[in-house]
């Protein structure tokens, strides 16, 4: 019997500033797992406690991104587990500080789509296929409509998750759902250049304009000045420290 150790369904690696989620499981179409949301989860939150990276970049190997995730539930208590750390993952992802980028080197589809659209970059081959195919099987795909209407008008996005018909990365991009889309053999040097682009600016800085655009989305116009006042006098007063 060959005893050599599985290769990790996810790997996870710190290479200076930048952390790296790599889905691992392309026999499956890197379907995510319980072990792989386990261990992206655990990754998360050790950041969200001792801050040590800045970038956070999103991959896959093999042809396809991600073509969902593992639906191993029987009854209420273990599809309830089951749904309840996906949810958990991306509302880590979500309120991380970290910059993230995904880097959707092939097709794209349910949950996979949906955890690049919530990636604060979404670089896309133009070469991907993405779909919300759920509705085909029954199933609304309430996680990602939880907060799909952030990116796109629901006359455009309504249709995608009612129908699950494969569109295109040009028409992700006109309905906003990605940032960009690149050439095959460019998408991981665009990456690179993000990332760099990413850490060339001051970290501090970073981090509170993200904190603040995620918040301002979610709060009044007037709640939004209020706030902005707050965090332009403590910015200003960190940044003339620095001189």
């Amino acid at each position: 019997m060959d005893h050599a150790r599985l290769p990790d369904p996810v790997v996870i690696d710190r290479s200076g500033e930048i952390l790296t989620f790599t889905l691992n499981n392309a026999e499956a179409g890197n379907e995510v797992t319980a072990p792989m949301f386990d261990a992206m989860i655990a990754a998360l939150r050790t950041e969200a406690t001792m801050p040590m990276a800045r970038v956070l970049r999103i991959r896959a190997r093999g042809e396809v991104f991600c073509a969902g995730r593992e639906r191993a539930g029987t009854d209420a208590v273990s599809i309830h587990r089951e749904v309840s750390r996906l949810i958990e993952l991306k509302r880590l992802l979500r309120a991380s500080s970290l910059i993230t980028i995904a880097e959707v080197q092939g097709d794209a589809f349910g949950f996979g789509f949906g955890l690049a659209i919530l990636c604060d970059f979404t670089l896309v081959s133009s070469g991907a296929k993405l779909a919300f195919p759920e509705m085909r099987h029954g199933l609304p795909p309430a996680a990602i409509m939880a907060y799909l209407g952030r990116y796109t008008l629901p006359k455009q996005v309504f249709p995608m998750v009612l129908f699950g018909d494969a569109i295109t990365p040009e028409a992700a991009l006109n309905a906003g759902l990605v940032t960009r889309v690149c050439a095959p053999d460019t998408l991981r040097a665009e990456a690179d250049a993000l990332a760099q682009r990413i850490l060339a600016l001051d970290d501090t800085g970073v981090r509170q304009c993200k904190s603040f655009f995620q918040t301002a989305e979610e709060s009044s116009v007037e709640h939004n000045f209020r706030c902005a006042t707050q965090t332009l006098t403590v910015s200003a007063l960190r940044l003339m420290a620095l001189k």
